[in-house]
């Protein structure tokens, strides 16, 4: 997703703020979990999978997929900040997306204004991850590794 929102074209309908509000709770680990998934939202599963498509498409849903805790498979993340002039927050945004280990990135009203959550298969990852983002784009990264755990069950009715 880039720093600074797109225009969303798509108008959800009652049927994708079902599937949206549906799904926040989990999803089926199964042999077929969109027809599971579908079954349990009353849709046929090939309608479930054109409006997550169309969604993702649009930008209505930036993200659609398993959160993992990526420290128990050997992993890291990291929460990251730049301070990056309004002029390049577009572009810097469009490097930092470039990669896949990046989550996410938004901008924020405040000093250091682009912000963005990296994830690597190793800790070592992020350093030389970090580096190459800061060499393309300029800007200095404030590295902000997580410190201690909390979850925190967030749904949002839309």
């Amino acid at each position: 997703m880039a720093a600074v929102s797109a225009n969303v074209a798509h108008i959800m309908d009652s049927v994708d703020r079902q599937i949206i509000n549906g799904l926040q709770g989990g999803f089926p680990v199964s042999e077929y979990p969109f027809a599971d998934a579908a079954k349990k939202l009353g849709l046929e599963e090939s309608v479930l999978i054109k409006r997550v498509e169309k969604m993702l498409g649009d930008g209505t849903l930036s993200r659609f997929g398993p959160l993992y805790n990526i420290e128990k498979a050997g992993g890291s993340y990291s929460l990251c900040a730049m301070a990056v002039p309004d002029a390049e927050i577009e572009h810097t945004a469009e490097i930092i997306n470039q990669y896949p280990e990046i989550a996410h990135n938004y901008e924020r009203d405040h000093y250091y204004n682009l912000w963005f959550v990296v994830a690597t298969e190793s800790p070592e990852q992020i350093t030389s991850l970090l580096a190459d983002i800061e060499e393309k784009t300029g800007f200095p990264i404030m590295n902000l590794p997580k410190q201690e755990e909390f979850y925190v069950g967030l749904h949002f009715d839309v």
